[in-house]
């Protein structure tokens, strides 16, 4: 298997260019952003309400959106900017919300977890969290298996855990305090990886993060990770990547963890990566990007940035520009070799912090 800087830094010859951000926004709408212009270029509504999720194909041509109002999901046509197919699950007095998900690489089948809420004469009955799965062809509901009690708590809530699929479909992943392996036909757990105990003997409580699509390869789930060491317990951050068809992971330590991370933004050289540390809050909040070296996996360069009261961290299509945006109609824009704030973009609109997708 190749090492976790080897992935880091495979080639990658693409000519920088600017590209098209896709991102949400109130109250049905999906924006296509023209990064060279700075402005919307297309407006697609979404005939089942606001977009929570975005979730890229494994072949990169299409866009999941799971949407609020009807508990829908729209598919996206990267190419023609066009809804292929939207359908919604609520029906009668049953309503569904979604925790996180993702297609198979078929795109046959979108794997998540749904609560079911009836409406009662005088209340709204909520039922347990179920995993889920949904025919896409159909848009319908097919299967549902109940989540272990122990486990409700790491799959529900506004993130919920990080789902990714094996490259042929038969096993899905749940990166948690944990890394939980279920069969797709029942939902059983297969395996589960107890990362307080991993092989290297120096580090304990391993906790993954949010996945790192840019520096990603099918067969693969990259993300950062928090540990502690076994004797003084000091926590750690740093890069792991999980092989979806081994069970193996590797690990990369960085250094002591901050307090909070707002996501992690790889370049498409594979040779920077970004991430905005949070420290304090309220009027003693402060905000810093940090950049990475990935040849040397260490922080060369920090930049305090302004704060925001809730915020997401995005990266332009070609690296060069850091965006700073959510709650809100401005995306911050700054020079990623400099971090310096450059401009503010007006969307026009106030953009949902469901996720955003930068394509070429």
């Amino acid at each position: 298997m190749k090492s976790l800087i080897g992935l880091l830094l495979a080639g990658c010859t693409a000519t920088a260019t600017a590209g098209t951000l896709f991102f949400g926004a109130y109250p049905n709408s999906i924006l296509a952003f023209d990064e060279a212009t700075g402005k919307v270029i297309e407006r697609i509504k979404l005939e089942t309400g606001l977009p929570t999720g975005l979730k890229l194909s494994y072949d990169h041509k299409k866009i999941y959106i799971t949407t609020n109002d009807k508990s829908g999901i729209e598919i996206f046509d990267v190419a023609t900017r066009k809804v292929l197919k939207s359908f919604t699950l609520n029906s009668g007095t049953k309503k569904f919300r979604f925790t996180g998900g993702t297609p198979d690489p078929q795109d046959k089948f979108f794997y998540t977890v749904t609560t079911e809420l009836t409406k009662e004469i005088d209340r709204y009955e909520v039922g347990k969290p179920k995993y889920t799965v949904i025919d896409l062809n159909d848009g319908k509901i097919v299967k549902t298996v109940d989540v272990p009690t122990d486990d409700e708590g790491s799959v529900t809530g506004y993130r919920g855990a990080s789902f990714e699929i094996s490259p042929d479909g038969k096993y899905l992943y749940q990166f948690r305090d944990a890394v939980i392996i279920l069969s797709t036909d029942d939902f059983k757990e297969v395996a589960k990886i107890d990362m307080a105990k991993p092989e290297d003997q120096g580090m304990e409580q391993i906790g993954f993060g949010m996945s790192l699509d840019t520096i990603g390869e099918p067969g693969y789930f990259v993300s950062m990770f928090n540990t502690s060491d076994p004797i003084v317990h000091n926590r750690i951050f740093g890069f792991a990547k999980f092989d979806l068809t081994k069970r193996t992971v590797e690990y990369k330590p960085i250094g002591p963890a901050p307090p909070t991370m707002a996501g992690l933004q790889v370049a498409p050289d594979k040779k920077s990566a970004y991430t905005i540390v949070t420290q304090g809050a309220l009027g003693n909040k402060r905000c810093e990007v940090w950049a990475f070296d990935l040849s040397t996996t260490r922080i060369v360069k920090t930049q305090e940035v302004g704060c925001r009261s809730r915020f997401t961290f995005a990266m332009s299509s070609d690296g060069k520009k850091l965006y700073i945006y959510g709650a809100g109609f401005e995306f911050d824009v700054y020079d990623a070799a400099t971090l310096k704030f450059e401009k503010t973009w007006d969307t026009g609109n106030d953009v949902t912090m469901g996720g955003l997708i930068a394509l070429p």
